[in-house]
């Protein structure tokens, strides 16, 4: 079995809406598709991870620089196909994607995780990410929908 990280290229970007429904399946697919259209043209890269050239992973990476600690990177949604999460790929893929970003200046690395996806925690804890606040969303949409 072959394993490859790359950031995944703009035009290939919506490669990625498979995995990320596997996370976010209230969002209606087309306004995904919208939204990781509109994203890459931010200061974002998408990195992937395929495991015999299928991709298996995916994770945001978001480039910025905070007061409190420097420049940083936010990692968002890191999605392991279902089918194959606890078989050690999230770590590989975190180690990875922290040398990609350390390799760019990157002094510290944030991410969110959704409170009811307990997992998810506990491997970031394994991993050494430390809670040391919470992510507060306030919808400012008239149907004041979170999707």
């Amino acid at each position: 079995m072959s394993i490859e990280f790359r950031i995944i290229s703009k035009k290939n970007i919506l490669t990625i809406i498979p995995l990320l429904q596997q996370l976010n399946n209230k969002t209606p697919k087309n306004l995904l598709e919208k939204r990781i259209l509109e994203i890459v043209h931010q200061n974002y890269e998408c990195a992937g991870m395929y495991l015999d050239g299928k991709l298996i992973g995916i994770c945001g990476i978001w480039y910025m620089t905070r007061h409190y600690i420097g420049k940083s990177s936010e990692i968002d949604h890191v999605i392991i196909d279902s089918k194959l999460q606890s078989k050690g790929y999230g770590k590989q893929f975190i180690n990875w994607i922290l040398k990609h970003v350390k390799s760019k200046g990157v002094e510290a690395c944030e991410l969110n995780a959704y409170i009811p996806n307990i997992k998810s925690h506990v491997f970031y804890e394994r991993e050494d990410f430390k809670k040391y606040g919470f992510h507060f969303l306030k919808v400012l949409r008239t149907d004041n929908e979170f999707y």
